[in-house]
């Protein structure tokens, strides 16, 4: 077996129908498997995946297990040469992961490999390429360093600013949303830390990986990533994971240090932390009191772009929800530029989604426009016949 795709589900069932369809386009002709660990889901994930026999191997759980001990379980079910973990609120193109088993093949030092990772705005997410986590890198991305100086080498070492966006080049953390590993780097490092329940588990396993004797490596071949969708940032648990994650690596791998430098990394994560729940509690307390919090956000227009038949569901769709529209009949072929060439509305302020019917573009073409083209307020949206729901990264509509 050459390659073992690894999902992790939990209440996430339409992004995940919308990440299978593009991983199965992805692997097509390749000797590969895809194994899918969900976490207790309430949204009738394990019915759908029962409903795709043989396609992909599901092992449901009792418990929500986690990111790491989930993953974990996925691994030990399978054989692959390389392993992927994969985030269930990712869109990979069609050619990616061939491109990705390609650079392996031709680096045995290689152990693991991530992507260039596009926002929804087709914009680039930062941490497709990041740094190790060491006490002054941590320091200049807490006391916004980081933000302010992006292009440094010193102070934007959490994001690796040195290395180019279009090149192959070594990179010290992969992001867990896409993270390509050789089997033999896992047998050497070992699997992922299942003291990590949410958060934190890629930057230890890459550092394990370093550690190993192989190279973390980064490839500019483009996926989409809706950030954590099935996470709840506002919720305690969140502001739990994300903190107690920081104070589990530095105690891990960096507890030898003296107490002057120790110390005062531990005071600075509780601070974080303690800041971030103050945060939270004070918006939920405004929000019972009835005070507005922000700006009541405006609907959003939205463009699509496929075939009639396409187009004849999302305009049933639209009139259903109220939404407004416009429509452009077209394909891959007729269209090779996507929604570059469409006038968009007069408003600037309002948000706009693209909606492609990926029955009439590739999952690829759509990550490329995006990403070249990009324009503010302009957003990806999807829609596929076969399970007639539009998908954004805001919300599931159909």
């Amino acid at each position: 077996m050459k390659l073992s795709v690894i999902i992790v589900s939990y209440n996430v069932k339409h992004y995940l129908q919308q990440c299978l369809d593009s991983l199965q386009r992805a692997i097509e002709g390749l000797d590969a498997e895809v194994c899918i660990v969900d976490n207790h889901s309430k949204d009738g994930t394990v019915k759908f995946l029962r409903r795709m026999s043989g396609k992909v191997k599901v092992v449901a759980s009792n418990h929500n297990y986690g990111f790491a001990r989930a993953n974990n379980i996925g691994i030990r079910q399978t054989t692959g040469e390389y392993v992927l973990l994969l985030n269930p609120d990712t869109v990979v193109g069609e050619s990616s992961i061939k491109e990705c088993l390609k650079f392996m093949d031709a680096h045995p030092s290689a152990g693991g490999l991530g992507v260039e990772m596009l926002k929804s705005d087709g914009g680039k997410a930062m941490e497709s390429r990041r740094g190790l986590p060491t006490p002054m890198t941590s320091f200049y991305k807490m006391c916004g360093l980081c933000t302010k100086f992006p292009n440094s080498k010193r102070f934007g070492r959490y994001y690796m600013c040195g290395i180019p966006w279009d090149k192959p080049g070594e990179i010290e953390v992969i992001s867990g949303a896409f993270f390509m590993a050789r089997r033999t780097a896992l047998d050497k490092a070992g699997l992922l830390d299942e003291d990590f329940f949410m958060y934190g588990e890629d930057i230890d396993l890459s550092y394990r990986i370093l550690k190993s004797g192989f190279e973390n490596w980064y490839l500019p071949v483009k996926i989409l990533h809706y950030k954590g969708e099935s996470t709840q940032k506002s919720s305690f648990k969140y502001v739990h994971a994300f903190y107690e994650a920081m104070l589990i690596f530095f105690q891990k791998h960096y507890s030898h240090l003296g107490v002057c430098l120790y110390i005062p990394i531990k005071i600075a994560i509780y601070f974080s932390a303690v800041l971030a729940l103050v945060k939270m509690v004070s918006a939920n307390v405004r929000k019972m009191l009835g005070f507005p919090l922000r700006r009541r956000a405006r609907k959003a227009f939205f463009v699509f772009l496929g075939s009639a038949d396409s187009i004849g569901i999302c305009h049933n769709i639209v009139e259903k929800h109220g939404l407004s529209a416009s429509y452009h009949v077209c394909d891959e072929r007729s269209r090779s530029g996507g929604h570059v060439s469409i006038d968009m509305p007069g408003d600037a302020s309002l948000p706009v989604y693209v909606v492609y019917d990926v029955s009439a573009f590739k999952y690829e073409t759509v990550l490329n426009v995006f990403s070249e083209n990009q324009q503010k307020n302009v957003f990806i949206g999807m829609f596929n016949p076969v399970n007639k729901v539009i998908i954004t990264d805001k919300e599931i509509i159909s």
